[in-house]
């Protein structure tokens, strides 16, 4: 089973960091530009670590290429 998680992303930002706004809902600044899936990989990763799951884990569902996120976290 799988659980969705809603993110809004700034990439550019002056530091990483990532702050719960509701129970499946974050915010989050990266310092990674939003090119090449940088900025993806960057909050995926901030989520990772978080969440306490692998990266690999996570997968991002709707909004690629767009600020605000739908990311999944694949089940066992």
């Amino acid at each position: 089973m799988e659980k969705l998680l809603r993110v809004k992303v700034h990439p550019d930002s002056k530091d990483d960091r990532l702050e719960q706004t509701g129970p499946a809902a974050f915010v989050a600044w990266v310092r990674a530009e939003a090119e090449r899936g940088l900025a993806n990989a960057a909050v995926l990763g901030l989520l990772a670590q978080r969440l306490g799951v692998e990266a690999k884990r996570l997968r991002i569902v709707k909004g690629a290429t767009a600020p605000s996120k739908i990311v999944a976290i694949l089940g066992d």
